[in-house]
C-alpha cells in the first residue's frame, strides 16, 4: 500500500509495511522523502510526524544537492579510482586468462579477456571492491560485537544507491555498501558500528545516540567525513 504526503513544496511517498515504527528517509541525488510506516499507523499521524521533522528534512536534503558526485567511470588507463580513500591510476591489460586485480603503490592493475567492453570492467572491479569490504568484516565484527555485546547474523556487501548500510534488527542481517572499499578505513567502522548499534537501539532516537557518542565518540566527525566524499555517479532512476 503506497501513499503520497503533499505538503505544499514537499512530496513524501509513504510505503506501508510489517514494522513497528516510522522511518524517514531523504533520498539522492535531489532529496526524495520516502516514508516506510508500520501497516496500522493512520495517515495522519505520519503526515504530523512527517512535518515535526521538516526542518532536518530540509538540511538534508541541502546536503545531498551539495554533495560532490564522481564522474562517471569509463574505465581507461590513467583514470583515477580509490581504495581505502587512496588515489589509484587504472591500467588496464588483456589476457587468455581468469580476470584479476593487483595494486602497486600508484596503479590499480585490471586485467580482463581481449575484447572487454566497459561494462565487463567495471563489473570486474565491482566484484573486487565488494571482497575489499568483506575481507574487512571479520576484524570489525571481532572488535566490535563483544563491545556492544550484540551478533549480527549475517552481514551482506552489496551495491546499493541511497544507504551507506543498512540494518534489520529482527533478523540481525546488515548490509553495507560496496563503495565503503573506496573511502577510508574509519568510514567503513563507523559504518559498521552504526549499524551493530541498530541491533541495540532500531531508530535514530536520544537512546541511539547515546551510544554512539558511548561507544565511538567520534561518530559525528566520521559521518561528516563521510558525507563530504563524492558519491558514485548513478542514473538515478526516481
Amino acid at each position: 500500500m503506497r501513499d503520497v504526503l503533499d505538503l505544499g513544496e514537499l512530496h513524501a511517498e509513504v510505503t506501508r509495511k510489517a514494522i513497528k515504527h516510522v522511518h524517514l528517509s531523504v533520498l539522492p541525488p535531489l532529496g526524495k522523502v520516502r516514508v516506510a510506516a508500520p501497516q496500522s499507523m493512520p495517515l495522519d499521524t505520519i503526515r504530523l510526524f512527517v512535518i515535526s521533522k521538516l526542518s532536518w528534512i530540509r538540511s538534508q536534503q541541502r546536503k545531498l544537492q551539495a554533495q560532490e558526485r564522481e564522474t562517471p567511470r569509463e574505465y581507461l588507463n590513467k583514470e583515477s579510482h580509490y581504495l581505502w580513500g587512496k588515489r589509484y591510476l587504472l591500467e588496464i591489460s588483456h589476457a587468455e586468462a581468469a580476470p584479476a586485480v593487483s595494486l602497486t603503490p600508484r596503479k590499480l592493475k585490471l586485467q580482463v579477456r581481449p575484447g572487454a567492453d566497459q561494462a565487463r570492467c567495471e563489473e570486474v572491479l565491482d566484484g573486487w571492491y565488494r571482497q575489499q569490504v568483506r575481507d574487512a568484516v571479520p576484524a570489525l565484527l571481532e572488535k566490535w560485537e563483544p563491545l556492544l555485546k550484540v551478533k549480527a547474523q549475517r552481514v551482506f556487501v552489496q551495491r546499493m544507491k541511497t544507504k551507506w548500510g543498512s540494518c534489520t534488527p529482527e533478523s540481525g542481517y546488515i548490509r553495507l555498501n560496496t563503495d565503503l572499499a573506496k573511502k577510508p578505513m574509519e568510514c567503513l567502522e563507523y559504518i559498521m558500528v552504526h549499524e551493530l548499534v541498530h541491533l541495540l537501539e532500531p531508530t535514530h532516537n536520544q537512546r541511539f545516540i547515546d551510544l554512539m557518542d558511548l561507544f565511538l565518540p567520534h561518530w559525528q566527525q566520521l559521518r561528516k567525513q563521510l558525507n563530504r566524499l563524492p558519491v558514485r555517479h548513478e542514473d538515478w532512476g526516481y
